[in-house]
């Protein structure tokens, strides 16, 4: 796994929030700010935070489909190569990520047609044979994605992401909109193919438990920034940044008591203003002096990545 499939080098990504009368951006929403991240092939690097830390901004970006503010980006394919067959993505809802018009058939060779590069009896046996490998019967494939639960419908997406060979496959939580029965199953699915493929994925998710059934790594973002990176075990494990230790105390667990270091603030800070020095400097309950100072990413306990001159005194 030491190959590297893509790289972000200071990735900043922001938006015009507001402009005054003659046009110009007076302010700017910060969604990323200053990503270092490397995606090696045959892992899962797992994505964690609250809402509004960057999260579906990193996935648009990796996807292509948003382009850096400032910063490198960089793929096996070549600099700044991000379109075609590189990269795909299993979204959220399978439903509305499912065109209705279509049978199940074309949908997951969409991806090839979209390249020219297979006749139409082709792509149906290369339908036939992801339908297959993903738990579709291939008779159903002439039916439109209405016929099919939930979890079969992730199914025919998984399927479509696989069909084009991507180097990477952007997993935005796959499963939080199935129901508790079927969730297992389909992480099942992406672990078997993954160790039968080879694969690549980027599984962003709110739910710890599927990161750490699923990841190899983690890095945890805070504000558009990685605060925490490293193997999975080590981070979910031993966190060594307080947001870190802050976000998993906050996943309920019955019999745990409450933390005694609590934040001193509940939500997360706009991100039109960022604040100074460390952005997570007026909730952490270990601040001290020097946590004024803006705060790079060093190496802690187990290899781990920190953004914290606390964590790795």
């Amino acid at each position: 796994m030491s190959d590297v499939l893509l790289e972000l080098d200071d990735v900043h990504v922001n938006f015009p929030a507001r402009r005054n009368w003659l046009g110009r951006v007076t302010e700017r929403v910060h969604a990323l700010n200053g990503m270092d991240l490397q995606i090696r092939r045959g892992e899962t690097l797992g994505i964690v935070g609250e809402s509004g830390c960057g999260k579906s901004t990193l996935a648009q970006l990796l996807m292509g489909m948003l382009k850096p503010s400032s910063g490198e980006c960089s793929r096996a394919r070549g600099p700044n190569s991000w379109a075609g067959s590189g990269m795909q993505m299993v979204f959220q809802d399978p439903l509305s990520s499912l065109d209705p018009r279509l049978p199940v058939w074309r949908i997951i060779t969409e991806p090839v047609w979209i390249q020219k590069h297979n006749s139409e009896n082709e792509r149906r046996a290369l339908a036939e044979k992801l339908a297959l490998q993903v738990g579709i019967r291939p008779e159903y494939l002439d039916r439109l994605p209405h016929a099919f639960s939930g979890g079969q419908r992730q199914r025919i997406a998984i399927a479509r992401a696989l069909s084009s060979e991507p180097d990477i496959i952007v997993l935005d939580e796959p499963t939080s909109a199935l129901d508790i029965s079927v969730q297992a199953q389909i992480l099942n699915l992406l672990v078997t193919l993954q160790q039968q493929r080879n694969l690549t994925y980027v599984l962003i998710s709110h739910n710890v438990s599927v990161v750490r059934h699923m990841s190899d790594r983690v890095a945890v973002m805070y504000l558009g920034q990685i605060v925490e990176l490293g193997q999975a075990q080590q981070v979910l494990g031993a966190p060594q940044h307080p947001y870190t230790r802050l976000l998993l105390e906050s996943v309920p667990q019955a019999g745990r008591p409450l933390l005694d270091d609590a934040p001193r603030k509940t939500e997360l800070p706009g991100n039109r203003r960022l604040p100074q020095g460390c952005y997570f400097r007026d909730r952490c309950p270990r601040a001290a002096s020097g946590c004024e100072q803006p705060q790079a990413l060093r190496e802690g306990e187990g290899g781990c990545a920190v953004r914290c001159w606390r964590a790795v005194e």
